[in-house]
């Protein structure tokens, strides 16, 4: 079972991407999805370039626990920001259809647990491999329910 701190900060991450997709919902829908792209990335590297300043100033290194290896990672593993790119973009286009966002919320969840699960099956990108169980397909069957569900009760109303 895994640490409680470390459910914090997963659920902590999930609000903040949802939070995240709303915001650049809103400007694709004033602008371009593509330019909510470009603005989230551009934003989100400055933001990253003031953390990275911020603890050399009061560690005097970038990451003090940094693994002696840590500048031989595979070069597609630089590659991150791609799919990142393009996950805000469809968001963005998804909460500002008739999805809204709870439900395109609920969408994305979805497909995360389905690449997770894949990833896991085969060890892709270098996850490791574990073997799925009936517990994987329960989760995939209530994800896709609540999915579901919120489609039709948006729906509705």
């Amino acid at each position: 079972m895994a640490r409680f701190g470390d459910w914090v900060l997963a659920i902590a991450s999930g609000g903040m991407l949802a939070g995240m997709i709303k915001i650049n919902s809103t400007l694709a829908q004033e602008t371009t999805a593509l330019t909510a792209s470009w603005t989230a990335h551009a934003v989100g590297a400055a933001a990253a370039a003031v953390f990275v300043l911020a603890n050399r100033s009061f560690s005097g290194s970038i990451a003090p626990s940094e693994p002696a290896d840590a500048g031989r990672a595979p070069l597609w593993s630089y590659l991150g920001g791609v799919p990142g790119a393009f996950a805000v973009a469809l968001s963005a286009m998804a909460v500002n259809s008739v999805l809204g966002l709870s439900t395109a919320l609920a969408f994305l969840l979805a497909g995360q647990l389905l690449f997770g699960l894949f990833s896991d099956a085969i060890g892709l990108l270098g996850t490791p491999r574990r073997r799925l169980g009936l517990l994987d397909l329960l989760s995939v069957i209530l994800v896709g329910l609540g999915s579901f569900i919120l489609l039709e009760a948006g729906s509705a109303s």
